[in-house]
């Protein structure tokens, strides 16, 4: 079943401006998860923006079967409220603010020595973990994750995943990512490059047929290695 289609979406911020998307065409199918994987510039935040409606294409069709839930890269846009706690009810139903419903989500996203603060006085990484909890609480059936634990440290991103997870369940997913290792075990990852699907296919079949994935997967996994070695020798030091 498919929930999100994409024909043929030409976007440009202004007029007298270059295409920032163009032709994007995909379809989203009911629980699965799928990745859109691009370097620097080439339209993925744009293309994602596309996708949940918050941007309209002038030219080209798009259908949503389903309410979409967002967690921005940079989530202070969705803020509304003078404090975490009156933040995330606003998310939740009237009928349910009274339940345990918060209490469970603010457990699962550590969340609990925030709740009286002002979300524009936390970090980058705190921030995110409270769209985290909106996305929980919204519960939308469409789920697209900008670089979802960006500005997470170490510890504040082994609970993010652990609170994505939680979020995911029987959820269709688009994420995109820089850190291959996210979406390596997506049903299908879409390769976009200045501003169009360049190629799609699972992990393995990319690797085979777009140089451009390979040459990105070869780049991260000499980076990792880099890391890892780099590490040893300071612990041997």
């Amino acid at each position: 079943e498919t929930v999100v289609s994409a024909q043929e979406l030409w976007f440009k911020y202004d007029k007298d401006l270059p295409d920032v998307v163009k032709g994007l065409s995909l379809e989203l199918h009911k629980g699965e998860f799928f990745a859109l994987l691009g370097g620097n510039g080439t339209g993925k935040t744009t293309s994602m923006k596309l996708l949940a409606g918050l941007k309209r294409a002038y030219r080209g069709e798009l259908t949503i079967t389903g309410s979409v839930g967002m967690l921005p890269q940079n989530p202070q846009a969705l803020f509304i409220k003078s404090t975490v706690r009156e933040d995330l009810l606003e998310i939740l139903p009237k009928a349910e603010r009274k339940s345990d419903r918060l209490a469970q989500v603010v457990s699962l996203c550590k969340l609990a020595e925030l709740l009286d603060r002002h979300p524009y006085d936390l970090s980058g990484g705190e921030q995110q973990r409270i769209a985290l909890a909106r996305a929980i609480l919204k519960n939308a059936p469409i789920l697209i994750l900008d670089e979802a634990t960006a500005y997470a440290d170490p510890e504040n991103e082994y609970q993010m995943q652990l609170a994505l997870q939680e979020l995911i369940k029987n959820k269709t997913v688009l994420i995109i990512a820089h850190r291959l290792i996210t979406i390596k075990n997506a049903n299908k990852i879409e390769v976009i490059n200045e501003g169009k699907i360049e190629a799609e296919g699972t992990h393995d079949e990319l690797l085979q047929k777009s140089k451009t994935y390979s040459a990105m997967w070869d780049a991260y996994t000499l980076s990792s290695d880099w890391q890892i070695s780099k590490k040893k020798e300071v612990a041997q030091a």
